[in-house]
């Protein structure tokens, strides 16, 4: 018996997708299964019934979970099963809900939850550029209400070429990772990295997701025109209104709305007071007998709306904002490097009325961070940590752990500089942003006080790199506002939230958010152009304060040299039982990595002192260094035997020097002439073929007497050498 419906199409260049429902989680509202390759995603949906009583927003709770058992592995965790989601699954879960959130109904607020599992994975390309469409599908197979349906896809850049849903190997030669959402029509959502790349190259890497993007609609389309269930979506009534009272509201607040707005306050809490006074003033012009805690709820959310209606006329029709600035004006900016003394790199970024206090720290590859997923394994060197306490929006809450709006924050302002850092960095370089001041763009303040940061530790970064948020003010007729360096109310008032990083010469990341359906592409070009002069007067502001990396690191920063040795000479560093290079960290006070890359070994030599680092350098080489006949080296004087003295030349390596070659005169014995300890420069004459051993010489260093001959050595017992 065939169990389900099963649609496929090629995405572009022979790569089959196909989408299946029917067949697995049958009592969920919603399910498929998304197959590429011998890469398989679970999505499932499912809303409640009815809404909560007094929910008036969406619940929506999107999850993406990558089971080890999809590419055959066990989890690494103490339990050996999957714990709390990874980094990369939260991100990516924020992908998923960011797209689909703008297009569920205004009025619907029922709980409802989409989960997307890969259970099969070949690991040849990333398979969170798949969770969206996964998603999207169980939905539309649904009875759940939304306007979809919508589907993601990654867009990378090799050789000139774009290419949708590019594998891993691919990715590595890309100037590109972007991921992007839309509907048959309009784009919702895009987010990425790039390796400066003009405004011009991103429109079009857009447009041609956004051709890829309508084959997955299609095939969305024709799989829920065969499922009986999503064709009748359910009714639902999660919303009670009190027109009288919204007409009320309306027609006694609107005016005085304006009118604080007006007043251009550039301070936000006194705002708040100001336009919390206008509604005061109306609730308690009620009878008393009005005031119910159902007619409070009600009036709330009409005030609400009148706010934002008024506002964003204001914006449209006078063309000034909230804090009295234009469009395209930037808020003042001050910024300080070296505020804390003890950081290895230090800086605050003020915006208007964010700021941000970050710091960067420098350790070594032991510091580095495990990457260990389902699908990517290895170690990351460049850390980049956003804080958001509650004291910055001058609230006081729990304080319940990293958040994923935290993780997506400090993950956008990691990709906007991570390509700037330099291509030979040898350290573990980890940043902290806390925010200590939020009105809007916190995590661009982020961006810029990173680079400032980066400046300040002496991180030679190929460019400097800004960052601005960009907001977008519409109405029904057509007309629109694109607003730079938006405030915290515009991005809750408006329609887009579009951050943009880059140096003077192109973009390196980009994050952009809509509560709309859709933005045409020429308000998105303008935003983007207007986001360029934004950039540059930022970049402008803060090269004021430090333009180039320092020369030097701070005092207490720790310095770091690294070696490269022969693969044969690793075990000769660790010695037996790691002997030998514990003594070189405990003499020098160095601390000493090793990492085995092929047919070398890359030693990082770590170390705030720079005569330690030079000792234990030594050290190293000394025990790595092929020893060369004819050269002159210092030694060490270990022992002395009746035929001579076995020198050190070179650290664990010893040498005889017979006592004909110590002095071109005769000699009985060494008394007088040298003892154990004494530092002696001698040179290799010669290597035995046979046994490796080495012969040395001091009296060759010496001036030679006139007349003398040279005399051979004196027979004598074969030494035992040490």
């Amino acid at each position: 018996m065939k169990l389900g419906i099963t649609k496929t199409f090629d995405i572009g260049d022979g790569r089959m997708i196909s989408i299946e429902t029917g067949k697995l989680a049958k009592q969920a509202d919603g399910s498929v299964v998304v197959t590429m390759g011998n890469t398989m995603l679970l999505a499932t949906a499912v809303s409640n019934p009815d809404a909560k009583a007094g929910v008036d927003f969406m619940p929506l709770t999107v999850d993406y979970r990558e089971m080890f058992a999809s590419t055959g592995r066990i989890p690494g965790s103490f339990f050996r099963r999957e714990a709390k989601l990874s980094d990369s699954e939260v991100l990516t879960c924020r992908l998923v809900d960011r797209a689909l959130r703008p297009l569920f109904p205004s009025d619907y607020h029922a709980d409802t939850q989409v989960l997307v599992y890969l259970i099969s994975s070949d690991k040849t390309f990333m398979p969170d550029c798949l969770a969206g469409f996964a998603a999207a599908a169980a939905l539309a197979v649904s009875d759940i209400p939304f306007n979809g349906p919508i589907s993601e896809v990654r867009v990378g850049r090799v050789n000139g070429q774009f290419i949708a849903q590019p594998t891993i190997e691919q990715m590595k030669d890309s100037d590109m990772d972007m991921i992007i959402a839309a509907t048959e029509k309009d784009i919702l959502m895009v987010e990425g990295e790039m390796k400066e790349i003009s405004e011009a190259d991103m429109l079009e890497a857009i447009k041609f997701a956004h051709t890829a993007i309508r084959k997955m609609i299609k095939c969305i389309n024709e799989l829920s025109a065969e499922v009986e269930k999503s064709k009748v979506k359910r009714t639902y009534c999660h919303e009670t209104n009190n027109e009288e009272l919204r007409e009320k509201v309306n027609k006694e607040c609107y005016d005085k709305v304006l009118a604080v707005a007006r007043k251009a306050n550039p301070n936000k809490a006194q705002r708040k007071i100001d336009f919390k006074a206008v509604f005061t003033e109306f609730w308690d012009a009620l009878l008393e007998e009005e005031k119910t805690d159902e007619k409070l709820a009600h009036a709330k959310k009409y005030y609400h709306d009148v706010e934002k209606d008024a506002i964003r006329n204001m914006v449209l029709e006078d063309r000034i904002r909230l804090d009295g600035r234009g469009l395209s004006d930037i808020r003042p900016i001050w910024s300080e490097v070296n505020y804390l003394p003890m950081a290895h790199g230090s800086a605050v970024f003020t915006r208007g009325e964010t700021q941000s206090l970050t710091t960067v720290t420098l350790g070594t590859k032991l510091e580095s961070q495990l990457i260990d997923t389902a699908v990517v394994q290895g170690n990351a060197n460049f850390l980049l940590h956003y804080n958001f306490p509650p004291f910055s929006t001058g609230e006081s809450k729990p304080m319940r752990g990293t958040g994923r709006r935290e993780v997506g924050h400090g993950n956008l302002a990691l990709r906007a500089l991570k390509n700037m850092l330099p291509d030979d960095n040898a350290y573990t370089i980890r940043i902290v942003s806390d925010i200590l001041e939020s009105n809007g763009s916190s995590s661009m303040a982020t961006v810029c006080a990173g680079t400032l940061a980066l400046l300040d530790c002496g991180i030679k970064i190929k460019k400097p790199v800004s960052g601005i948020a960009m907001g977008l003010i519409t109405n029904s007729t057509g007309k629109f506002a694109v607003l730079s360096d938006i405030l915290g109310d515009e991005d809750h008032l408006g329609d887009m939230d579009f951050k943009v990083c880059g140096t003077r010469d192109g973009i390196t990341a980009v994050q952009m958010d809509l509560k709309v359906d859709g933005l045409p592409y020429e308000v998105m070009a303008q935003a983007l152009d207007q986001a360029k002069q934004g950039r540059a007067h930022i970049l402008g502001e803060m090269m004021k304060t430090l333009s180039e990396p320092r020369e030097e690191l701070k005092p207490h920063a720790p310095r770091l040299v690294q070696l490269i040795i022969p693969r044969e000479f690793i075990g000769q560093v660790i010695g037996p039982g790691g002997k030998i290079i514990q003594e070189i960290q405990r003499v020098t006070g160095a601390k000493i990595v090793i990492e085995e890359k092929g047919e070398f070994g890359i030693i990082d030599i770590v170390c705030s002192d720079k005569d330690s680092i030079d000792a234990a350098v030594a050290r190293i080489k000394g025990i790595t260094t092929v020893p060369e006949v004819g050269s002159v080296y210092d030694g060490k004087v270990k022992t002395i035997m009746p035929f001579g003295a076995f020198v050190e030349f070179l650290p664990g390596k010893d040498g005889l020097l017979h006592i004909s070659e110590v002095d071109w005169k005769r000699l009985e014995n060494l008394d007088g002439i040298l003892k154990e300890g004494d530092a002696v420069k001698v040179k290799l004459i010669e290597v035995d073929e046979k046994t490796g051993k080495f012969r040395l010489s001091r009296k060759v260093l010496m001036p030679k007497p006139e007349g003398m001959t040279e005399r051979p050595a004196r027979t004598q017992e074969k030494p035992t050498q040490q």
